[in-house]
């Protein structure tokens, strides 16, 4: 797999000390600046300690099983163009290199609901997705609301059981800005993710 970060850090400068100083016990392999300059980290063959606890599907180890790639930016701001453009360079490598399905390009908030909520709403997941290298949904019709947690948990959100936070999570990515409760365009976006890329839960695969 490979997941997306913010690093909520001022600078590029600032998330390069403290992913390189081991007494913070946090690293990943890439670090991508604002104006696009991509820093290799950690080689991608080995284990870089970027996901913390949380699953994906079957996955309950992420960091080895992952690559972890940190976008430089505080949380709140746009993404620059540089970088997002460096970073689709970047995951067309990584992809090629480790045969990464697009839906397994995902954000640390989908492995670790209610503990992350990086890369945030103001990521392009839409514009990854256009590009082949991630996923976005396109609305099924008839489904019903009380579908949507198991849906949820097919398509690989395996880190909660919480309703209310498997809708914030999946709205963070899939609708950000959007309130309101559980409705049949939530059901409907993910019954089509569920029924196109459907996890393998018995496979802790990349």
């Amino acid at each position: 797999m490979v997941v997306i970060h913010y690093t909520a850090m001022p600078s590029a400068r600032a998330a390069l000390e403290t992913l390189c100083n081991p007494a913070t016990e946090v690293s990943a392999h890439y670090l991508i600046a604002a104006d696009g300059a991509v820093m290799s980290l950690v080689p991608e063959a080995l284990r870089a300690w970027h996901a913390g606890a949380g699953h994906w599907g079957a996955v309950t180890d992420v960091n080895s099983r992952s690559i972890g790639i940190e976008l430089a930016n505080d949380g709140f701001s746009p993404f620059a163009a540089a970088q997002m453009d460096a970073l689709a360079d970047l995951l067309r490598g990584i992809r090629a290199r480790w045969d990464i399905r697009p839906e397994r390009v995902i954000g640390h908030s989908d492995m670790a609901p209610g503990r992350k909520i990086d890369p945030g709403a103001r990521f392009d997941w839409r514009r990854l997705a256009r590009e082949g290298l991630s996923v976005w949904p396109e609305p099924a019709e008839n489904v019903d609301t009380a579908d949507f947690p198991p849906l949820m948990r097919a398509f690989g959100y395996t880190a909660t059981e919480d309703a209310d936070l498997l809708l914030q999570v999946f709205r963070l990515r899939f609708r950000p800005w959007w309130t309101g409760p559980l409705d049949a365009t939530d059901a409907g976006l993910i019954r089509d993710l569920a029924r196109r890329f459907p996890v393998d839960v018995n496979a802790a695969c990349t």
